[in-house]
């Protein structure tokens, strides 16, 4: 039960540090681009407190963890303003990328840490971890439902679209997107797992 316990909390210690460092990411492409909002905020930084959400870097990652056996977890968004960009073309899709592509990164880095060395037992459960859930978390933001950074891509190719600018203003975004990655992203982000260290989660 210890072990099992300790687990958990070093997985949820993983979800904390890349939601945050997903979020860093669009704060630092944000200011790259031109506009000063998060920086002025105080999130272009690193510190996990800036980018904590009671609920959904706290309490949905640890209930599902403990409770379901499984995780969702995502700090708080980084505010920005779209008409501060540079390229007011692709700009809001540059940032929204950019964290999930921050994730990807980290699990591409990692995973090719454990493709290339012979890493066993516990050192490799740490890092097994930190990839997977990279992974997850990228591909999880990438659920074109809003809030997720998904949706600004979507939003670019139908920016009068009535129902995504509904789901941006309620809640029922946000339980579609979960209902999706409990449904659909388990095997994509196994197969992803596959694809960047040569073996199975």
């Amino acid at each position: 039960m210890p072990d099992v316990f300790l687990s958990k909390i070093f997985l949820y210690v993983i979800i904390v540090f890349s939601a945050v460092f997903h979020e860093y990411l669009h704060a630092w492409t944000a200011y790259y681009l031109g506009d000063p909002t998060a920086k002025n905020s105080g999130r272009l930084t690193l510190n996990p407190i800036k980018h904590l959400d009671p609920i959904w870097t706290v309490l949905v990652p640890l209930f599902g963890l403990f409770f379901f056996n499984s995780f969702v977890g995502m700090a708080k968004p980084v505010p920005y303003n779209p008409y501060n960009l540079r390229d007011q073309k692709y700009g809001s899709i540059k940032v929204g990328i950019s964290g999930p592509l921050a994730n990807f990164a980290i699990a591409a880095i990692f995973g090719l840490v454990i493709r290339f060395f012979q890493i066993q037992g516990t050192p490799y459960l740490f890092l097994k971890l930190i990839v997977y859930v990279n992974i997850f978390l990228g591909l999880f933001n990438l659920i074109p439902v809003p809030p997720l950074d998904g949706s600004k891509i979507l939003m670019f190719f139908f920016p009068r679209s009535r129902f995504l600018r509904f789901l941006e203003y309620s809640f029922l975004g946000i339980f579609l997107a979960l209902a999706i990655a409990f449904m659909f992203l388990p095997p994509f982000a196994d197969f992803s797992y596959f694809i960047i260290t040569g073996r199975k989660f």
